[in-house]
């Protein structure tokens, strides 16, 4: 058995589900559980099987101790609201299936790779180059935005507070009705002087949370907290407050960066180029 047309399909196989992932997310936002768990699978199983023709139980473990440790911190940040539960399992599966640096003589591939797992160079190599895709779609959502086409004095007085936040609101929100809300959608200041409101999502402890409003119209607003997005416990709380007139039925929403492709994107350097901070470190100690 040729064990680098093993790995080759183990990479084959992950590009092929990161890209799938990718799809999914751009168009209905967000990365079905299947198809990470199908990943997690596939990366236990074609581990298991290199043990067993090699008898070394370094491809199982690995591939084991791979999963629980990055699933760990990806899930550290996910609770810290850095992104969401999708990128988090998607990361995950990637490690299960490709615990090691890639190293395919035949295919005359030898990235630079890190001292820190594989995964870890997917995830900084992810963050890295999602930023001109954010810069490129705030850019787009921006000139999309009706209210800009038909007033320019928003973005000539954009610095200018009413101008700033009525450009964010109607460009990185939509409007969504409270029985439409899933989980992991970004509720967006919703405003209120009902304290009874309060009270319910401080009882609740989830997602949402309330601040004092600068609004002298209204005493407070409550929003998501973070990338995470609010969850079913939220969903529901929204809902029997609509039902029960304590809101309107419709709330912002924030338009939701699908951080997916930069994953995909990520994961292709690592496998074809290596760790953009190792590379980015090589190239200033030869120019120092």
């Amino acid at each position: 058995m040729s064990f680098s047309n093993v790995f080759f399909i183990q990479i084959i196989v992950t590009v092929l589900f990161s890209i799938a992932a990718s799809i999914y997310d751009v168009k209905k936002g967000f990365v079905p559980d299947l198809l990470n768990y199908l990943l997690i699978a596939f990366g236990l199983m074609s581990n298991l099987i290199l043990t067993f023709f090699t008898g070394n139980v370094k491809f199982i473990l690995a591939s084991f101790i791979s999963m629980v440790i990055t699933y760990a911190i990806t899930y550290l940040l996910w609770k810290l609201h850095l992104w969401g539960g999708g990128d988090a399992k998607l990361f995950t599966s990637i490690a299960t299936v490709i615990p090691f640096g890639v190293n395919l003589e035949f295919f005359d591939i030898f990235p630079l790779m890190s001292f820190y797992p594989f995964t870890f160079s997917v995830i900084i190599n992810s963050i890295l180059v999602s930023f001109p895709f954010l810069v490129v779609f705030t850019t787009r959502r921006i000139f999309k935005n009706n209210s800009v086409r038909h007033n320019a004095d928003l973005l000539i007085n954009i610095f200018n507070y009413e101008s700033l936040r009525l450009l964010i609101r109607t460009t990185l929100n939509r409007t969504v009705k409270v029985k439409d809300l899933k989980e992991g959608m970004i509720v967006n200041d919703y405003s209120f002087n009902d304290e009874h409101i309060c009270e319910l999502i401080g009882d609740l402890d989830k997602n949402l949370k309330v601040y004092k409003s600068h609004d002298d119209d209204f005493k407070y607003y409550f929003k998501s907290q973070s990338a995470g997005g609010i969850t079913m416990e939220d969903v529901t709380l929204l809902k029997v407050m609509s039902a029960q007139n304590f809101i309107s039925d419709t709330v912002y929403v924030k338009l939701g960066f699908p951080f997916t492709p930069s994953i995909m994107i990520g994961l292709l350097i690592a496998l074809s180029y290596g760790d953009i901070m190792m590379i980015i470190t090589k190239n200033l100690v030869l120019v120092v």
